[in-house]
């Protein structure tokens, strides 16, 4: 069972003759996604099914991905060349070599102003060619980055570490922009909600610590923190909302459950 020897806060929380009477309250995931698909395409697997554990960053299903695989390859092939980079610096150095000995001849007034003038356009022309080389491959290097985002895009990861509440789609089907392939819901912490009666409003704050003891045929009191208070008040009822946070880390307490408040001070 989980938690079987408490901490000592909650003991002293359990024994408290400050104990405000018990609540009913409803043990619910802390989030429930439903999970679709940043694009849209062919489902070619979905790897998990109901009741299966997943974790934040897994990957549990993936879209047909042959074109964008392919764009990747072919632009990684073209972003990793830098021959023709290569070539253009060599091709400058050889041209800044004769710029400076047609330099050093015309000073000495050996060299005529017309072939200093066609050295260093050479010089220009070759000083442009190396630019634009050097852009390309930055060009190619943005495309490919852009080419593995789409890619990344093919597949489908968990947000949260969870359980797999529902399969909606599976393997060959068609997954839209207003589609979800998975619903997970996230266990660790549970969201404890209850309704108090508004004559506890202002004896409740956030931060505060409290008893959940789920109801049958689970047992056992488990400390939970106070991690909102509602400040609308149903008037039908005359109650409020206050919600908790109960940790699970083995996820061994189920969500959808019944169960019983005690907050301190209530």
């Amino acid at each position: 069972m989980i938690h079987r020897t408490a901490c000592l806060s909650l003991l002293a929380l359990v024994a408290s003759p400050a104990l405000a009477d018990s609540f009913d309250c409803l043990m619910d995931p802390a989030e429930i996604v439903r999970l679709g698909s940043p694009v849209a395409g062919l489902l070619e697997e979905v790897s998990v099914s109901r009741g299966d554990a997943v974790e934040a960053g897994q990957v549990v299903a993936r879209l047909s991905s042959a074109v964008e695989q392919s764009t990747v390859d072919l632009l990684a092939t073209r972003a990793a060349s830098t021959d023709v980079i290569d070539a253009q610096r060599r091709q400058l150095e050889m041209i800044d070599k004769r710029y400076a000995r047609i330099e050093t001849l015309r000073q000495r007034g050996v060299a005529t102003e017309e072939a200093f003038d066609q050295v260093e356009a050479e010089r220009i022309a070759a000083q442009s060619l190396l630019i634009q080389a050097e852009l390309n491959r930055d060009i190619a290097l943005k495309e490919l980055t852009r080419a593995e985002i789409a890619l990344g895009e093919r597949a489908i990861t968990s947000p949260v570490d969870g359980i797999v509440s529902d399969r909606v789609l599976t393997a060959g089907e068609y997954v839209g922009s207003s589609d979800h392939v998975l619903e997970i819901v996230q266990l660790d912490p549970l969201k404890i909600e209850a309704f108090l009666p508004v004559a506890m409003f202002g004896s409740v704050s956030v931060g505060d610590s409290a008893v959940v003891r789920p109801a049958a045929p689970l047992d056992g009191a488990f400390p939970a923190v106070v991690t909102s208070v509602d400040r609308v008040f149903d008037a039908a009822s005359a109650t409020f909302v206050v919600v908790l946070g109960l940790p699970n880390p083995d996820g061994e307490l189920p969500a959808g459950h019944r169960c019983t408040l005690e907050i301190a001070g209530g």
